[in-house]
């Protein structure tokens, strides 16, 4: 699944791209919800946006809400540290308006890891690519046992 990371503050745009291509999952960016939206209009294969919630241009609630209505497979996990209001109220919006998951700024590997898997369905990015044990001969001549 391809997810598409909604994000203005380079450094965390940066961290969560590496935390995310270091676990394998394919990730594309953008630095506010124009530019998102352009992206998700531009490639029909992104199944989950994490988007920030206060961004310059257009903020993260406005963009949740013309994700859902144009494109409503997408899963979105929204992130927070906060703005005028804290980070809780503006979480609870937009889990209101269509987030499966949201996360408060600022969170570690694990949370975002987790967070992500969870909206996948899956336990890591490999959990479509089969394994040796699905397919007994393959696994009987590379010494893996068939499970």
């Amino acid at each position: 699944m391809e997810i598409l990371l909604i994000e203005d503050d380079e450094a965390v745009r940066e961290f969560i791209r590496e935390v995310l291509l270091g676990e394998g999952y394919f990730v594309s960016v953008a630095g506010n919800g124009n530019e998102g939206l352009a992206a998700i209009k531009s490639d029909p294969d992104i199944g989950m946006v994490i988007t920030d919630i206060v961004m310059p241009e257009k903020e993260g609630i406005e963009t949740i809400i013309e994700i859902k209505q144009g494109w409503p497979h997408i899963k979105i996990l929204a992130i927070s540290g906060g703005g005028r209001i804290c980070a809780e109220d503006y979480l609870h919006i937009a889990m209101a308006l269509g987030a499966g998951i949201t996360l408060k700024k600022p969170f570690t590997r694990p949370e975002l890891l987790g967070a992500v898997a969870e909206l996948a369905g899956h336990e890591s990015p490999d959990a479509k690519i089969p394994v040796f044990g699905d397919y007994p001969a393959v696994a009987e001549i590379s010494g893996e046992v068939a499970v």
